[in-house]
């Protein structure tokens, strides 16, 4: 009998636990948090009362975790739709063009997703809350288990989707292996939401993403229709520009440059109160690069990884852990560093693109990546371009969504459409 222990309830928990229920005979869900019924946000997953986006790898992935999982979604009440249609976004002092990019997303609120997905999780998953991991059971040899306060779970392997606050270091050193080398981008980006009442959609279609223009502008927001017919309204910045009070909340979503975020908030009833979250830094473990790694355990998620939210990227990495998880399970044990190397190769691409748009403002300190100032450079340029160039758009669109490498950013049609188009 083979079992599986995933210490954390979150979205890379779940998803490591459906990977892992069709490899193993048995898998154990341990979160410290009290998991609610319903559709409800929990105390331990600060981020569920934000806006939430599934890039369309991340969506692929998880329906391929949970096939039928979009139809559950969109029964529910999560909303689908194409973001070059039903998207409208603000940027470089404009809206862009309605076009379709045959890029099929969803939009719900995090509790939702959450909920759907322990309601589909199969049948040997069993999840255990109000349940705190304490520590991994092992030695040199490698891991076997985890402690709680109650017990000692044995275990054929532990996966690490304990989040952002992952006290891996502190568990992997009482084994007497290393901790990995950590890089960390400071942005102190901050943020606030609130649930309107929906009964309409904008004019610019079923929502809004504001964008700053760095290094000067700061400030974004995001409007998105989600699951109760509500709409969720995220405001935030980087750098200390976000609100603070409910307050400051009216007055920056009524500052941004696309002012029907602003009427709709004037417009619509609050169905909640104004939630408020900091993020201080972007934060990078790389277990890759550990000469000694245990058999036994593994870290995914936030763990090894977690990114500048306003990007969007968090779940859609774990989504794709957990696929390549379960695709290395098939061949045989899990070798560490064989995941670890695939877990770098998915954490590459929006790591590199959420640190350097960070890097657009001169206040972000921390590991700088060589030629990022180049690379910003050019990346402006393609979004000037892509407001009136189709193929630039649909081609940065498909590389956002991590449906294209950024090499094809790099096709000499890109480059020439992006380099040497005159500006409109």
């Amino acid at each position: 009998m083979t079992h599986a222990v995933v210490i954390g309830a979150s979205i890379a928990g779940l998803t490591a636990a459906q990977a892992l229920s069709s490899r193993f005979d048995e898998v154990t869900i341990l979160d410290r948090d009290s998991l609610p019924s319903d559709h409800s946000a929990r105390r331990g997953v600060p981020q569920g009362k934000h806006l939430h986006i599934l890039l369309a790898a991340g969506q692929r992935a998880l329906d391929e975790l949970f096939p039928g999982l979009v139809n559950d979604m969109t029964a529910a009440g999560a909303v689908p739709f194409d973001p070059g249609v039903d998207l409208g976004v603000h940027r470089y002092g404009g809206l862009w063009p309605r076009q379709e990019l045959g890029i099929d997303l969803m939009s719900f609120s995090r509790p939702l997703l959450e909920a759907v997905l322990r309601q589909r999780l199969s049948a040997n998953v069993t999840i255990k809350d109000n349940t705190a991991v304490g520590g991994l059971l092992g030695g040199k040899h490698g891991v076997t288990g985890v402690r709680t306060d109650a017990e000692h779970i044995d275990a054929d392997l532990v996966v690490d989707a304990s989040g952002r606050g992952s006290r891996s270091d502190r568990w992997l050193e009482e084994l007497g292996f290393p901790a990995p080398e950590v890089a960390e981008v400071k942005i102190n980006v901050g943020y606030a939401s609130q649930f309107l009442h929906r009964d309409a959609f904008l004019p610019e279609g079923k929502g809004m993403f504001v964008l700053p223009t760095p290094p000067g502008e700061k400030r974004s927001g995001a409007l998105l229709p989600v699951d109760g017919d509500r709409w969720l309204l995220t405001v935030g910045g980087w750098h200390g520009d976000f609100p603070r009070t409910d307050a400051e909340f009216r007055t920056f979503a009524h500052s941004l440059p696309y002012k029907g975020i602003g009427a709709m908030l004037s417009s619509q009833q609050p169905v909640s109160g104004v939630a408020f979250s900091t993020f201080p830094s972007s934060r990078r473990r790389y277990f890759e690069k550990l000469k000694e790694l245990p058999n036994g355990y593994v870290a995914m998620g936030d763990a090894v990884c977690s990114f500048n939210p306003i990007y969007g990227q968090g779940m859609t990495a774990a989504s794709l852990e957990a696929v390549a998880l379960g695709q290395l399970l098939d061949r045989g044990p899990l070798n560490p560093r064989e995941f670890y190397q695939r877990v770098s190769n998915i954490l590459k691409a929006p790591w590199r693109f959420a640190v350097g748009g960070d890097f657009n403002f001169p206040e972000t300190t921390g590991p700088k990546p060589a030629g990022i100032s180049l690379l910003n450079g050019y990346a402006a340029r393609i979004q000037r371009a892509a407001q009136s160039d189709y193929e630039v758009r649909r081609v940065f669109s498909y590389v956002q969504h991590l449906m294209l490498p950024p090499s094809a950013l790099f096709r000499p049609s890109i480059v020439a459409k992006t380099l040497f188009k005159k500006s409109s």
